[in-house]
């Protein structure tokens, strides 16, 4: 029977605009169009799971609101396990706005909502871990609920993975309960003080940042991707495509990487599936 993963985190309504430019301060631009689109890390790194195959529960919490009926659908569209998610009365949805320009780079605006309100007293149940070969966190949502998240995995020997994104400093309380750490480089390069630029500097951040956490992803955009642990390091180039969109990008990484580690895959080949699958997503062919 095929081990679970678990994945702790945020869930947003996103409202797309497409413009030729983001606007500077004070600027107002005209945009071309835009539409509502799944989001949130957690959510999306759901989703890139359960696309690789591998079968999901999701633990987060939404509005009783007509954004709560569109995330809903999408992860059950997916057939991902929805038993762990709460509708909470008194708070809205998460939502965003992202703003996407020319060369489909975005910036975005994030209210988190119902995210705020997630219940740690659910991670005690045993249903939620049966079966469960990892844990998946992010860092939208309180850092207590992915303390007492990590907690209970590492109680039960389930592996912890964190894509620390939105960079902020970790505690150490959660520092110790992580087995896989996955940034990009400016999350790298802010915690480990080593300026990352290409794939040399991102490989000498992860392995840096691998003194401290056991496994180490560090992606770098166009370039590729750097891996360390306490065996061995390397890096691995970005495919030549041609970029339609960014956004989702990383979340589709860490799904398709926690999937690949679930199935027993080494480091290294779980970083090149991913790397591989992320190429698709920004270039249009994948979701």
């Amino acid at each position: 029977m095929n081990k679970s993963v678990v994945v702790i985190g945020s869930l947003h309504y996103d409202i797309v605009v497409e413009s030729s430019h983001r606007p500077l301060k004070g600027e107002t631009v005209l945009g071309q169009r835009w539409y509502p689109k799944f989001g949130g890390k957690g959510g999306n790194q759901a989703v890139a799971v359960a696309k690789a195959g591998c079968p999901v529960r999701m633990v987060s919490a939404v509005g009783k609101d007509d954004f709560s009926i569109f995330l809903l659908d999408k992860l059950q569209a997916e057939d991902i396990d929805l038993r762990f998610i709460q509708q909470i009365e008194h708070t809205g949805s998460g939502m965003s706005v992202a703003i996407m320009d020319g060369e489909g780079d975005y910036g975005a605006v994030v209210v988190s909502g119902a995210n705020l309100w997630i219940d740690t007293a659910q991670f005690s149940n045993d249903e939620l871990w049966h079966n469960v070969g990892m844990l998946i966190l992010q860092n939208e949502v309180a850092e207590a609920v992915n303390i007492a998240a990590a907690r209970q995995a590492v109680k039960r020997q389930i592996l912890v993975c964190i894509n620390a994104a939105p960079a902020k400093t970790l505690s150490t309380d959660l520092v110790e309960l992580i087995d896989i750490l996955v940034v990009n480089a400016i999350e790298a390069e802010d915690m480990s003080s080593i300026a990352v630029h290409d794939l040399d500097s991102a490989k000498a951040a992860a392995i840096r940042l691998a003194k401290t956490y056991k496994q180490v992803i560090v992606t770098a955009g166009g370039d590729g991707v750097a891996f360390a642990n306490d065996k061995e390091s390397g890096t691995i180039a970005a495919q030549k495509i041609k970029v339609v969109s960014t956004l989702g990008a990383g979340d589709c990484f860490v799904g398709h990487l926690g999937a690949g580690l679930v199935r027993g895959l080494s480091l290294k080949h779980a970083v090149e599936v991913a790397n591989a699958k992320a190429a698709e997503h920004v270039s249009g062919l994948q979701y």
